[in-house]
């Protein structure tokens, strides 16, 4: 288990789910296909729409290992006022296992 931020909210209008995301609330994790480059394993809400990523150097070894199998949960702590910068508005928990 670990805390982390959530990356990438700044990109694309993805900072516009954090008004529907709430502190306990259940997000998914996705990791990208085998073969890319970065590794990254990414945030969804329930509706699937992506808020972000992990950072990266957790991506690199967290996405191989849930190709392979390994199960992950991912449940919002905080959510910051759009005054925090995008890269510190939203922290998670993980849960491998």
């Amino acid at each position: 288990m670990f805390r982390t931020t959530v990356h990438g909210l700044a990109f694309e209008d993805r900072a516009r789910h954090l008004d529907t995301v709430s502190p306990q609330e259940e997000l998914l994790l996705i990791p990208d296909p085998p073969g890319g480059e970065p590794d990254d394993v990414w945030v969804h809400i329930r509706d699937g729409d992506p808020v972000g990523h992990l950072p990266r150097e957790i991506g690199a070894w967290l996405a191989p290992w849930m190709r392979r199998g390994g199960a992950a949960r991912v449940q919002v702590i905080k959510v910051g006022a759009e005054s925090v910068p995008s890269w510190k508005r939203l922290l998670v928990e993980v849960r491998c296992g």
